[in-house]
């Protein structure tokens, strides 16, 4: 492997490590969410580049492909946790809650 390519993946391996810290460190399953979303796609991207060194224009082609789904389709799903924990968690951990009447709006 070469020293670029090995460069990459580390580095992507280092982001996601940092990644995985953060959702055993992090208080609120907000900032978990934050975490794992940020941090998982630059980490893929980054291990991507370092392999598609590695294996030519075919596999450069696949996992361009991939991480273009990956970055394309990560925050929707995370944003989709979120409203998920958002709904399903007490209030009571927050100091504002500027989508409760959005979430759960008034008969009047």
């Amino acid at each position: 492997m070469s020293v670029l390519a090995s460069v990459f993946v580390l580095a992507g391996a280092a982001v996601a490590l940092l990644a995985g810290l953060g959702m055993l460190r992090f208080r609120t399953p907000y900032a978990r969410f934050h975490s794992a979303g940020k941090a998982s796609p630059i980490a893929f991207v980054l291990a991507a580049i370092g392999a598609s060194i590695e294996l030519g224009w075919a596999g450069a082609a696949l996992l361009a492909v991939a991480s273009a789904s990956l970055v394309l389709t990560l925050p929707v799903g995370v944003h989709l946790l979120f409203r998920a924990v958002h709904r399903t968690t007490p209030g009571d951990h927050l100091e504002v809650d500027e989508l409760g009447p959005a979430e759960f709006p008034s008969l009047d």
